[in-house]
Parts: C-alpha cells; sequence; structure tokens
C-alpha cells in the first residue's frame, strides 16, 4: 500500500471511528458491539477489506416507506434479514448501504432529506468465518415491488412492522426497533419533503427543455 493509500485508510478509519465512537447503543447486544467494532478498527489496516482480514465493516439498510420495510432472505443462510454487504475500496458506509439495497432488491433508494441515519451496529459472525462489523442505515424506498437482479436472493419483499419482528433474529431486532421508531416519528415528514425535491427537479427539468 502506497503512502497515498495508507493516507487514506488512515483518514477513513478515523472518521469511522468518530462516528462509532458518536453511536449511542439502545440495548445489550449494541453495547458490547460497540466496543469490539472500535477495538477492531485500532487493529485493523484496511477495514473495509474482506480479503485483508476475516473481521471487516460491513454496511446494510434498513428500507423502510408507507408499505414497511423490506427484507430478503439470503441465499446461503437462509434467514430474513435487511439488505447489505461488503465495502468497495475506501467506500463511505452509507453510500455501501444505497449500493448494496439496490444491487440486492431493484429498488430506488435514497438517504433520509436530512441526510444518512446510522440507525444501529452490530457485530457478528458470517458466513465463509467472517466477522461482520455492521452498520445500519434507515433509507427510504418508493414502495414499488422489488426486483432482485438475477443472482439475488428472489425472496425480497415489503414486510409489515409486525411481520418483520415475527421473522427477525436476534441481530436484526434492535435496528428495528430504532428504525420503526423514528420512522413513525419522521417518516411522513421525509416523505413530504422529498415529493416537493422530486417535483421541483422534475419542473426545473422541464423549464430547461423549453
Amino acid at each position: 500500500m502506497g503512502s497515498a493509500d495508507t493516507d487514506g485508510a488512515a483518514t477513513w478509519s478515523l472518521v469511522l471511528a468518530t462516528m462509532v465512537s458518536g453511536h449511542v447503543p439502545t440495548d445489550d447486544r449494541e453495547v458490547g458491539s460497540k466496543d469490539r467494532f472500535l477495538a477492531e478498527l485500532r487493529r485493523l489496516g484496511a477495514p473495509w477489506d474482506r480479503d485483508a482480514d476475516p473481521v471487516h465493516v460491513t454496511a446494510s439498510a434498513l428500507i423502510v416507506g408507507h408499505r414497511g420495510v423490506v427484507l430478503h432472505r439470503h441465499r446461503r443462510l437462509g434467514r430474513w434479514m435487511q439488505p447489505g454487504g461488503h465495502l468497495e475500496y475506501l467506500e463511505a458506509p452509507s453510500q455501501g448501504a444505497l449500493r448494496e439495497s439496490e444491487e440486492e432488491t431493484g429498488l430506488a433508494v435514497v438517504h433520509p432529506p436530512d441526510g444518512p441515519r446510522l440507525v444501529h451496529l452490530d457485530v457478528h459472525t458470517a458466513s465463509a468465518g467472517h466477522t461482520h462489523l455492521d452498520l445500519r442505515y434507515l433509507v427510504i424506498g418508493d414502495g414499488s415491488d422489488p426486483a432482485p437482479p438475477p443472482g439475488e436472493s428472489p425472496d425480497v419483499r415489503w414486510c409489515t412492522w409486525e411481520e418483520a419482528f415475527a421473522l427477525a433474529d436476534e441481530a436484526l431486532a434492535g435496528a428495528l426497533v430504532v428504525a420503526g421508531a423514528l420512522w413513525a416519528e419522521r417518516g411522513r415528514q421525509w416523505l413530504d419533503t422529498l415529493r416537493i425535491r422530486t417535483s421541483e427537479i422534475r419542473r426545473g427539468g422541464t423549464h430547461h427543455e423549453r
């Protein structure tokens, strides 16, 4: 790794460590995950790189909207969970959450109008002997039907919040609690803001074409 890469990795890790340090856990599991997360960030040279160490940072998303929350059945694990996965080189986790959501569900998703919302973090064992330091973001879907591309799990659907809690395992339950409460409080306002922005963009595009 060259000096520029080393500097980039150090900056990336520092920004992430600052964000994780400022995150307030909501339950005992998340308290332990936060401690482990920070300890691993101090150890890892390239925390995003799954080939550099079996322990690495991942990003996932709670896709929410007026239809509820999107879950998919993991192809290998057989569990219902939120979309997410590995990060690309020096990729911002918030951007990784959007990318993975769109790749796995075929849905167009956005962060809330006031910026990315980290709602939960979790450290858990994954397939192939990996351990994921997972950052969970709330993102907003437009309510259309999921259309996963070939190669992704075909079992993707909108769930009511009650259905999601019934399907969720321990690793996901805490994130659902936080995302559900936040959506109940801010969801209508966010959707109204996004509709206004979309309308303004369309009007601007029409005016430009003229």
